[in-house]
C-alpha cells in the first residue's frame, strides 16, 4: 500500500524501519512548512527522473520489429482477365497471380532462389533428376493441403498443348511425378542449370481444376476468384455495370508457407490508360504504381536489353564487322537514357542486362563518336562522296532501313538513331509497326535490314535462344542471326554448369565475345520504377523480369512496427 507524504513524516508510521530514510524524514521534519513544501517537490522530481531513467534504459534495449495491420491501395493501368499462372497474359495478371498462388520456389529480396511451398530439394544425375519434399503444413487458401498430386497437375496442364499455355515451352519434356503426397520428382531430357527458376511456376489445386477441360479453362470462375496458396487470397472483386472488373481486395492468407504476410490488405484499382493512372496517383486515389516516376520511386534493373540488331542476310554490308561498329559508335546513347528515357536507363555496349552479377562492357561517350564512326567505315574500305553526302564502296552504297515497334519510346529512340545515324551521312529510313504486326510479318520472318527492339533477358541469364547458332530462324530468337561457335560452347555451359561462379564466368565471357563482334548496336537497358506507398517499409525490388517482380517480398512489408524484447523479436 503506498503512502502519503503525511505519513511518510509521522512518527506513527508502521512497516519496516529504514534508518537512512528515516533521517531524512527526521531532518525535513524539523524544516519550516514552506520548505517541507520545496522538499516534497524535488522528492517527487527525483522519483519521476528515475522512473523515466528506467523507462529510458529498458527502451534503449528494445529492438523495432514489424507489426500486423495496415494497408494500401495499388493502381494498375490495365484490366485483369486471367489471374491464373498457366494463363496470365498481361502485367495485370501476373500481377495478381504473383500475390495469390505460390510455387515450390520463390524470389527474395536480391533475386535469389529460396523455397516457398518446398520443405527442401536434392538435384541428382549430374543434374538430371531435381526432387522436391513439400512443406507439410501448405495449403492452398480454400484449407485444402498442397501436395504432390496438385504439383504434378500443374505441369502436366501447362505442357498440355491443348491449353495453350504461355508456360509450355519452360515444360516441354520435363517429366513430373508424385513418389508419395509429399515428394514430386522433375526428370529433365538434358541438364539444365536454370531449372529450378521455373519452379517458381504457381501450383494449381488439383481437385478444383481436374474436372474443368481446356475450352471451360479460360472461363471458369476460378479465373476471377482464384484458389491459389500465396501470400494472400482475394476478398472481394468490384465489377462496373458493364461487368468490367473494377478493383480486386486480396486480403492476408493466414496459412501462407512462409507465415502470414504483415499488411492486412493490398486494394488494387485498375485503369484503361497510363495518364489516368499517373492522375489518379497524382490526386491520392492510389498510394503506388510501376511505372510512373516520381521524386520517392524505387528503381531497380530491367533484366532486358535493347538496341538495333542487324541482319546480313537482307543487308550484304552488316557482314563486315567495321561496318557494324561504326554505326554503334555513332549513337549517342547518353541522349536514348537522359534526353528520350528520363535517366531511367543504363546505357549498355553489349548484351547482358545490368545486375546479372558480372563486369559489364564499358560504355563510350567520345565527344568525337561520329569522327570515330567515319574512321571506322574508312578502314573497312569505305569512302564518303561530299557532294552526295553517302558512303560507298564499289558499286554498293550505304543506306540503312530501320524498323521497330510503334511505340512511343521506340519511336523516340528509333529517331535518335536516325539522326545519329545521318550526322555520319548514312541515310536511314525509320519504319514503324504495330507490335503484332512487326512480330509476325517483320521478325519472325526475318524482313529487316535493322530491327529496334528489346530482349527479355530474365533472370535465369539464360542467353541461349539470343545467341545461339541454332536459334537464328523462326522461333528462335537470334534476331541478329550471330554465330560464334566460342559464344555457343558458353551458352551450353551457362545451361548446364549448376556452379554459380562458372555460369558467371561463362556469362561473362559471352558479353565481352558478343560485345567485340558488334552484332547490334546495343543502347541501353531499362530501369524498373516504382512509386511506393508511404509508409510502408520493408519493400525491397529484386532485379526485375517482369513487373510483377515488385511483389516477390510482398509479404514483408509492413506499415506498423512494435518495440520487443531481443530474445522476443522474430526470425526474418
Amino acid at each position: 500500500m503506498p503512502y502519503s507524504w503525511k505519513q511518510l513524516t509521522s512518527r506513527q508510521t508502521t512497516g519496516p524501519r529504514i534508518p537512512l530514510i528515516e533521517d531524512a524524514i527526521g531532518f525535513v521534519r524539523t524544516l519550516p512548512p514552506g520548505d517541507q513544501l520545496i522538499a516534497a517537490v524535488l522528492a517527487g522530481l527525483a522519483l519521476l527522473s528515475c522512473v523515466v531513467g528506467l523507462f529510458a534504459l529498458q527502451r534503449s534495449f528494445l529492438i523495432e520489429e514489424p507489426a500486423y495491420g495496415g494497408s494500401f491501395t495499388e493502381g494498375i493501368a490495365g484490366t485483369p482477365r486471367f489471374v491464373n499462372p498457366l494463363l496470365a497474359l498481361t502485367d495485370t495478371d501476373r500481377d495478381l497471380t504473383r500475390l495469390t498462388f505460390a510455387g515450390l520456389m520463390g524470389t527474395s529480396g536480391d533475386g535469389s532462389l529460396v523455397p516457398v511451398l518446398a520443405e527442401s530439394y536434392t538435384v541428382a544425375d549430374t543434374g538430371l533428376v531435381y526432387t522436391f519434399v513439400l512443406r507439410e503444413d501448405a495449403k492452398f487458401s480454400d484449407g485444402t493441403p498442397v501436395t504432390a498430386d496438385d504439383v504434378v497437375f500443374t505441369v502436366q496442364k501447362a505442357q498440355d498443348p491443348g491449353l495453350k499455355s504461355p508456360e509450355l515451352a519452360n515444360w516441354t519434356g520435363i517429366r513430373a511425378e508424385a513418389v508419395d503426397s509429399r515428394t514430386v520428382r522433375f526428370t529433365l531430357p538434358k541438364a539444365y542449370a536454370p531449372f529450378l527458376e521455373k519452379t517458381t511456376l504457381g501450383i494449381l489445386p488439383a481437385h478444383l481444376w481436374r474436372s474443368v477441360s481446356n475450352q471451360q479453362f479460360p472461363f471458369s470462375p476460378l479465373m476471377v476468384h482464384p484458389v491459389g496458396a500465396g501470400a494472400f487470397e482475394v476478398e472481394s472483386v468490384r465489377q462496373d455495370k458493364q461487368g468490367f472488373i473494377t478493383g480486386y481486395t486480396l486480403k492476408a492468407f493466414k496459412d501462407y508457407a512462409l507465415g502470414r504476410a504483415y499488411l492486412d490488405r493490398i486494394y488494387f484499382r485498375f485503369y484503361a490508360e497510363e495518364s489516368d493512372l499517373e492522375l489518379a496517383l497524382k490526386n491520392g486515389q492510389v498510394d503506388s504504381a510501376y511505372g510512373i516516376p516520381t521524386k520517392d520511386a524505387l528503381q531497380a534493373p530491367y533484366a532486358r536489353i535493347f538496341g538495333a540488331f542487324f541482319n546480313p542476310n537482307t543487308y550484304a554490308a552488316f557482314e563486315d564487322r567495321q561496318v557494324r561498329r561504326a554505326l554503334s559508335l555513332a549513337i549517342n546513347r547518353d541522349a536514348i537514357a537522359n534526353a528520350i528515357l528520363g535517366g531511367y536507363a543504363t546505357p549498355v555496349m553489349g548484351p547482358v542486362p545490368p545486375g546479372s552479377g558480372i563486369e559489364l562492357t564499358p560504355v563510350i561517350f567520345p565527344e568525337n563518336r561520329i569522327e570515330d564512326a567515319a574512321d571506322a567505315l574508312e578502314e573497312a574500305g569505305w569512302e564518303y562522296d561530299e557532294v552526295a553526302r553517302i558512303w560507298s564502296k564499289g558499286d554498293e552504297e550505304l543506306r540503312i532501313t530501320l524498323r521497330t515497334s510503334n511505340v512511343p519510346e521506340l519511336k523516340l529512340i528509333g529517331q535518335q538513331i536516325q539522326t545519329d545515324w545521318a550526322s555520319l551521312g548514312v541515310p536511314t529510313s525509320l519504319e514503324l509497326f504495330e507490335p503484332s504486326d512487326l512480330t509476325q510479318n517483320v521478325i519472325r520472318p526475318r524482313r529487316y535490314d535493322v530491327l529496334l527492339f528489346g530482349m527479355v533477358v530474365g533472370r535465369d541469364r539464360d542467353l541461349y535462344a539470343f545467341w545461339h547458332t541454332e536459334e537464328r530462324n523462326d522461333p528462335g530468337l537470334n534476331i541478329a542471326l550471330y554465330s560464334n561457335a566460342t559464344v555457343d560452347a558458353e551458352l551450353e555451359r551457362l545451361r548446364r554448369e549448376a556452379d554459380l561462379s562458372t555460369r558467371l564466368t561463362a556469362l561473362s565471357a559471352i558479353e565481352t565475345t558478343v560485345a567485340g563482334d558488334y552484332p547490334a548496336a546495343f543502347t541501353h537497358a531499362p530501369d524498373f520504377v516504382y512509386a511506393p506507398p508511404r509508409g510502408v517499409k520493408g519493400i525491397v525490388l529484386p532485379q526485375i523480369a517482369s513487373p510483377s517482380d515488385r511483389f516477390s517480398t510482398a509479404a514483408t512489408w509492413y506499415r506498423n512496427t512494435q518495440e520487443v524484447w531481443p530474445i522476443l523479436a522474430k526470425k526474418q
